[in-house]
């Protein structure tokens, strides 16, 4: 997730440890499916291992701050663990355990050679200076710059970093351990060896999805109306990618509220006119809540803001024929259950949500190899890969007679339970 799309809305998180639950429920439910015993679920209910650091920063004023930090690592059962670090104020361990586990099940998705790891620390950089963001990013990465690196635990940016954070630090690592720096961390700019292709790829994956999606449920992208719950830097780049594919967006929604017209939105105009936050419905009449867009009617509904938007009390108004997701976890449960009895298609986020994930794991590869690629082959590359994993999730939840949801979690775990297996630490 991008600073301006996490930015776009007002930050409604659930309970850390409600989405470890929930989390873990998915996992035991896949694994049942497919017939593993208990020790495999008490392998992988869990990262394997969790670092907390707690460092000192000086700040602009001429005090010391401690600051609390995460590392977690899921399974590097596959190969080394690959996931973000996130800058909050709200953070919680059990919120980067499940975030941990997600990406062990989007590289299996994607089949790409990591488990799942995930950082962060306990700040809020809207309220700090450049130089203190820095001094933060440095500390950080010296207090865990023991279990990271190339063939251990790869990081790249999440909620609240970017590019410049990677940039420091991937300097800070580089003072440390030279030889390992080039392919310590993801997310670096183009100059620093990251890769081209990577702005627009989580959103790209994305679109690639919709479009996958609409052709198993017979519907034609061109003309198909769209509705984007999020105008940020995820949703944006969707409403844009799909207007210029011929579907007509209905429906967008940012902080303020939302806009629907059903003979389709100019967002050629909303990009125009929209401020540095992603935000546009403040200058129209008549806008609707968040809330009734969702409800509004729509072949594909793409929830692209904060998690939880779909729930229980609404999920029976819901009027899309397909639901991809577009941020964390912004359907619960409860509500795909509802939806799944009503024969309504819902993409998880693990499925649809991968395609940073996907070019991080070339910008790994092209920094081993010293070779780079140009934007069309990244984005080439990227789209067969969310097309294929796409296929392969979908094929899966047709086998086994489930959802997507849980689909997805059974190719995501079965790997790690196979490739655990084969090492020796399970029967």
């Amino acid at each position: 997730m991008t600073q301006s799309e996490s930015a776009s809305f007002e930050d409604k998180r659930t309970d850390g440890t409600y989405i470890l639950e929930d989390t873990q429920s998915i996992i035991e439910q896949a694994l049942q499916v497919l017939g593993y015993g208990r020790e495999v679920y008490d392998l992988l209910k869990l990262p394997l291992r969790v670092l907390t650091v707690r460092f000192p920063v000086k700040m602009d004023d001429g005090t010391v701050k401690v600051f609390t930090g995460y590392r977690a690592q899921h399974n590097d059962s596959v190969g080394p663990t690959k996931g973000g670090i996130r800058l909050h104020p709200d953070l919680s361990q059990a919120e980067i355990e499940a975030s941990a586990i997600w990406m062990s099940i989007r590289c299996g998705i994607a089949d790409l050679p990591f488990g799942g790891g995930k950082g962060g620390i306990v700040c809020d950089p809207r309220d700090m200076s450049f130089a203190e963001i820095e001094r933060v990013s440095r500390a950080y990465v010296r207090a865990i710059s023991q279990i990271v690196g190339p063939a251990k635990d790869i990081p790249a940016p999440d909620v609240f970093s970017n590019s410049q954070n990677i940039a420091w630090m991937f300097d800070e690592y580089s003072h440390l351990r030279e030889s390992d720096s080039p392919g310590f961390i993801t997310g670096k700019p183009v100059i620093l060896g990251g890769t081209r292709g990577r702005d627009g790829a989580a959103a790209r994956g994305v679109a690639i999805t919709i479009e996958e999606s609409a052709k198993h449920r017979d519907i034609r992208l061109e003309g198909a109306r769209v509705i984007v719950q999020g105008f940020g830097g995820i949703g944006s780049y969707i409403a844009k990618y799909l207007h210029d594919r011929g579907a007509k967006v209905v429906g967008v929604a940012d902080a303020y509220g939302a806009l629907y017209r059903e003979d389709g939105l100019d967002v050629d105009e909303l990009l125009e006119r929209r401020d540095s936050f992603g935000t546009v419905t403040r200058l129209y009449r008549n806008v609707l809540s968040n809330k009734e867009l969702l409800e509004m009617p729509c072949d594909v509904l793409i929830p692209a803001a904060t998690g939880s938007q779909i729930t229980e009390e609404n999920a029976s108004r819901i009027q899309a024929s397909i639901i991809v997701e577009a941020t964390n976890a912004p359907t619960t449960h409860d509500a795909l259950d509802i939806l799944t009895e009503r024969e309504i298609l819902v993409v998880p986020d693990v499925v649809s949500f991968s395609g940073d994930v996907i070019v991080s794991y070339f910008e790994w590869v092209q920094n081993n190899q010293g070779y780079y690629w140009e934007e069309p082959e990244v984005h080439s590359r990227l789209d067969s890969r969310v097309r294929t994993s796409f296929h392969r999730v979908y094929q899966t939840a047709v086998k086994y007679q489930v959802n997507m949801r849980v689909a997805a979690y059974i190719v995501g775990v079965q790997r790690l339970a196979e490739a655990s297996r084969w090492r020796g630490w399970i029967s």
